[in-house]
């Protein structure tokens, strides 16, 4: 019998950045994850007058071409997980990138580890910096070795 008490919460990583589009772009890459299409929700909105253009951008897409999106906010979501079809928003592992006016100065507090199947990093370093990353130190330690990485914007990770 299952014990019953409040239900786990939902959540999404959330990180600030200069241009969420371009992190977006970058981080569905890294992780293969697909990037979040919220032109359904951003069109009826525009449509029924509830947001002024300002608050919208046209969004590249890759090959898919452009849609419409938010100007200040991008996401990315695990391909496997579900999505809401009202706003297109992922419904499991989300990482959402918001436009903020202050430029990144110091170490994160957070950061991802990316985990590379046994015997491939050195393989998923090399994929990362084509995408636009860079290696800014190898560690190896008694418990351990990982890359450590930066993102386009600057942002640490690791790759493990």
């Amino acid at each position: 019998m299952s014990q019953q008490g409040p239900r786990p919460l939902h959540w999404k990583l959330v990180v600030d950045c200069a241009d969420p589009h371009a992190q977006a772009a970058f981080w569905a890459a890294a992780l293969r994850y697909e990037e979040e299409d919220h032109s359904g929700l951003v069109g009826k909105l525009l449509a029924a007058g509830a947001v002024p253009d300002g608050v919208t951008a046209t969004v590249h897409a890759g090959e898919a071409g452009e849609r419409l999106g938010w100007h200040d906010l991008a996401a990315v979501r695990h391909p496997e997980d579900p999505v809401s079809e009202e706003n297109g928003a992922g419904l499991g592992r989300r990482i959402l990138f918001q436009r903020v006016p202050e430029p990144k100065t110091v170490k994160n507090r957070v950061h991802l580890d990316v985990h590379a199947p046994p015997g491939t990093r050195d393989a998923e370093v090399e994929r990362l910096e084509k995408l636009g990353a860079s290696v800014r130190r190898r560690v190896a330690e008694q418990g351990g070795s990982w890359v450590v990485m930066t993102d386009p914007e600057g942002n640490e990770f690791c790759v493990q």
